[in-house]
């Protein structure tokens, strides 16, 4: 089948607002520990960028740092965040689960993400998200750091011709546009509504999906 589903993962098919906030804290305490950091940690800073690519993350929230400090930054954070995930502090969205296993009898389905490998396997692995989704591309993939040219590498591989980009932010939407699929934005917890406004489709539940896809 030529026509294939591409979730973003972070704010779309997880919940990461529930790990984000103990993730950052445990990381911004280490630097604190190293005097590489004062003050408080930049959460609402965070919450903002939400999606754009880590090197963009920290030259945010640490822009008068090294980019050795940010590395090192990016790394600890990356180990916080799987630690929250296998001591099952995070959660999919409600319907997540049950939708895709509808989802996967019509459709193959892949997940394309800003994130990186060992964080999205960390996922994958603890909602054994593979029962449903073909497979899992990472920005690391992708020199260039762009979510378009990641979704094009997934059609590429996988023969796609045809299709939906679900996601929550403006580099899913443009993703899908820049190759010539249909965008659904999903109105969650990072999502904005002044990138939303360009998607094709917007929904307010996951499960929802299934009334854009009989438009189609």
């Amino acid at each position: 089948m030529d026509t294939a589903i591409i979730f973003d993962m972070d704010g779309t098919l997880f919940q990461t607002n529930l790990i984000l906030e103990p993730a950052l804290e445990a990381t911004f305490e280490q630097l604190r520990n190293k005097g590489l950091w004062s003050g408080e940690t930049p959460i609402d800073t965070y919450r903002e960028i939400m999606g754009v690519p880590l090197p963009v993350v920290w030259e945010t929230l640490c822009p008068a740092h090294s980019d050795a400090v940010r590395e090192e930054s990016n790394q600890l954070f990356q180990m916080a965040l799987i630690e929250q995930i296998q001591n099952d502090r995070g959660a999919l969205y409600e319907g997540v689960e049950s939708t895709l296993a509808d989802l996967a009898k019509d459709f193959p389905m892949y997940i394309a993400s800003n994130g990186q490998t060992a964080y999205l396997e960390a996922i994958m692995e603890h909602y054994t998200l593979n029962r449903w989704i073909k497979d899992m591309y990472s920005i690391d993939l992708v020199k260039s750091g762009n979510k378009s040219e990641l979704v094009s590498l997934v059609m590429k591989e996988n023969g796609v011709k045809r299709g939906y980009v679900v996601g929550d932010r403006s580099s899913d939407i443009k993703a899908a546009s820049d190759n010539n699929l249909l965008s659904i934005g999903v109105r969650f917890d990072f999502s904005q509504e002044a990138e939303l406004i360009h998607a094709d489709y917007i929904l307010d539940s996951f499960s929802n999906i299934h009334q854009v896809l009989k438009k189609n």
